[in-house]
């Protein structure tokens, strides 16, 4: 599991595509990340969340909170 801005990413291995796979977990909409190598995968999910909060702010709408979270 990965851990930025408080949101959390699920990480599978894909043996046959040779690839890490991964989704933001909590929010509303599926973003999904990846990446060959553990600093690949890691960086796409920290620009996932990165673009998930920009496009809630351009939409003016609040982002999802992790339900472990609370209210903000």
């Amino acid at each position: 599991m990965l851990k930025y801005k408080n949101y959390t990413g699920m990480v599978e291995y894909d043996s046959d595509g040779k690839i890490f796979t991964g989704e933001v977990l909590g929010l509303r909409d599926v973003k999904p990340f990846e990446g060959r190598s553990p600093e690949e995968l890691e960086e796409s999910f920290c620009q996932s969340v990165d673009l998930y909060l920009e496009m809630c702010a351009n939409d003016g709408v609040a982002p999802s909170v992790p339900h472990w979270l609370g209210k903000v």
